[in-house]
C-alpha cells in the first residue's frame, strides 16, 4: 500500500512541475503548453509510462536509498518568450520551487496539526511524510546542473559567451554525467535532503 502511494505522490508531483513549467512560460509570453493542452493536472496529458511508473516503482520495490521519475517534458517554444536572457531560468526554476512550496505547505501540516494517535492519523501522517520527502528529493534532483536538468538551464543563463564551449561539452556528455551523478552522488545527497525535511516537519525520523 506504501509502495503505490509513493508511486501516486511521484506522479502527482512530477506532474505539478511540468505544468509550473508551462505555467511560467505562459506568463513570460509562451502559450505552447496550453495551445497543447498541459497546462492540466490530468494525468493523461503527462504521464511516461517508463519515468513516471515503471522507474520509481522498480526504485521502491529495489529499496533503492533514492527515488525519482520524471513525466513527459512540457514543450516550451524559448524563442516566444519576453525574456530573453533569462527567460529559459526562470522557466526552469519554476518546477523546483513549484516542488518545494508543495514540500513546505504539507510539512507545515505535519508541524502544526495535531494528529491523533489512531491508525488512520498515522497513515495520514505516513502519507503526508512522504510527499515532502518525495517533492524536496524532486527539487533538489533537478536543480542539478547536468543536461537535461532544470538546473543546467540557470546555469547556462549565467554562463558568459566566453564559456559558450562549456555548453557545448555539457549537451553533449551531459548523459553521461547524469548517469555518473544518479549513481555515485546523489544516494549521499539524501542526507541533505533529510536535514531540511526535519526543519520543514519537525520530524526527526521517517
Amino acid at each position: 500500500m506504501i509502495t503505490l502511494f509513493s508511486v501516486l505522490i511521484l506522479i502527482f508531483s512530477v506532474i505539478i512541475h511540468e505544468v509550473a513549467h508551462g505555467a511560467m512560460a505562459e506568463r513570460l509570453g509562451d502559450k505552447t503548453a496550453r495551445d497543447m493542452g498541459r497546462l492540466s493536472l490530468n494525468p493523461i496529458k503527462h504521464i511516461d509510462i517508463l519515468g513516471s511508473v515503471i522507474v520509481p516503482l522498480f526504485l521502491i520495490l529495489t529499496k533503492s536509498s533514492m527515488l525519482f521519475g520524471w513525466a513527459k517534458p512540457v514543450p516550451v517554444n524559448p524563442y516566444a518568450l519576453r525574456d530573453r536572457k533569462y527567460g529559459e531560468a526562470k522557466v526552469a526554476l519554476a518546477g523546483p520551487l513549484a516542488n518545494i512550496s508543495v514540500a513546505i505547505i504539507f510539512g507545515m501540516v505535519l508541524r502544526f496539526v495535531p494528529f491523533g494517535n489512531s491508525l488512520f492519523y498515522q497513515n495520514l501522517s505516513v502519507i503526508l511524510q512522504g510527499i515532502v520527502w518525495i517533492n524536496l528529493l524532486l527539487a533538489f534532483f533537478n536543480l542539478t546542473p547536468i543536461p537535461p536538468l532544470d538546473g543546467s538551464h540557470i546555469l547556462f543563463a549565467f554562463l558568459p559567451k566566453s564559456a559558450e564551449n562549456v555548453k557545448v561539452f555539457l549537451n553533449q556528455f551531459g548523459i553521461f554525467f547524469l548517469l555518473l551523478f544518479i549513481f555515485f552522488v546523489f544516494p549521499y545527497l539524501g542526507n541533505y535532503v533529510y536535514q531540511l525535511f526535519q526543519l520543514i516537519t519537525g520530524i526527526t525520523a521517517l
